[in-house]
């Protein structure tokens, strides 16, 4: 009998990835979404409860049902500029949401908790590579709301004693090698997608927005992750924790996830062209609210820990896993 793991946005990107990567360590992960933004297609390597995170009674069924020894937490908002302009969607679609689930999950007796957390809790530490000590200091709600779901984790440490291993990354990309998940947003906002989306005509152009960073080509750099290599560590993280090697009785541990290199948008340009060997159509546009100059991680705690290397997370062969997802998948319901 497998043991089985609650996949809150199983549904989604990153969460569906996760789902194949649990189900390739010997676990059946049952994805809880509300397919707001996740596709039901997408579902593919476990059993499917639909569900909002706000209702109690239905999580409280789904843990009943299912038995979970863990839960892994993806189901989020994540849009910087939805998050500037509509900070209460944020507060109550993360903060309260996630409130609900924990409480949910301690009251099934489950003590076993790991969290996708994100880098924009730091803010803007121009010319720093982030670490877990780096002070958290978030630009926007989104940023402030994964923070707030960071301290809640602690807190339910403290008072109930669940466990958490909380991870911390920035720009994930790429796709499943075998093509059977991959990266699918309606409406798209994430570069990589939107650069493949220009290459092959499915938009007029990809806008850049803000060319005059002080950056030396004036756009913003970030650090990106290949979707796999994120997944493996969140695993890794469940793993080590049920191994007896992580938080016991009560704690918190938090991972940065990075390869310590930036990249800038116009650098993702000209990778995504040589890898399709076809050109990309542009248009300059204006800087977004709440993003930040330059934001890079580092990984040094989760390798020396968890054994965790980023050994896809090179640009080349993470267009070349989303180029391939791009021209043979997608889903439709």
């Amino acid at each position: 009998m497998r043991d089985t793991v609650l996949v809150t946005g199983g549904a989604g990107y990153i969460g569906s990835h996760a789902c194949k990567a649990l189900r390739a360590a010997g676990f059946t992960p049952v994805t809880y979404d509300s397919l707001v933004t996740g596709w039901r297609d997408a579902v593919k390597f476990g059993p499917f409860e639909e569900g909002d995170l706000m209702d109690r009674a239905r999580l409280d069924e789904v843990f009943a049902k299912h038995k979970p020894v863990a839960v892994m937490h993806f189901a989020a908002l994540s849009q910087v500029g939805e998050a500037m302009s509509q900070p209460g969607k944020y507060w109550r679609g993360n903060v309260c949401a996630s409130l609900n689930l924990i409480e949910a999950t301690l009251a099934a007796g489950v003590k076993t908790f790991v969290f996708s957390s994100t880098c924009a809790t730091y803010g803007d530490h121009d010319g720093v590579v982030l670490d877990e000590t780096t002070p958290q200091l978030p630009l926007n709600a989104y940023g402030a709301s994964k923070r707030a779901i960071e301290d809640m984790l602690k807190d339910f440490a403290a008072s109930d004693g669940l466990n958490s291993v909380i991870f911390r990354y920035f720009n994930v990309a790429g796709a499943d090698p075998d093509t059977e998940v991959g990266e699918f947003h309606q409406p798209e906002t994430h570069l990589v997608p939107l650069i493949l989306d220009a290459v092959d005509g499915k938009r007029p152009a990809l806008t850049i927005h803000g060319t005059d960073y002080p950056t030396e080509d004036g756009t913003c750099i970030r650090d990106y992750v290949h979707v796999m290599d994120l997944v493996d560590a969140h695993v890794q993280g469940l793993e080590w924790q049920r191994a007896g090697n992580g938080p016991q009785n009560g704690g918190t541990e938090v991972f940065c996830l990075g390869t310590g290199d930036g990249f800038s948008v116009r650098e993702v340009v000209a990778a995504a062209g040589n890898v399709t060997n076809r050109p990309v159509p542009m248009e300059d546009g204006p800087r977004r609210a709440g993003d930040a100059v330059k934001l890079v991680s580092g990984s040094k705690k989760a390798g020396d820990i968890l054994g965790w290397t980023p050994d896809r997370s090179t640009m080349p062969q993470m267009i070349r896993d989303a180029w391939r997802w791009h021209q043979n998948g997608g889903y439709e319901g």
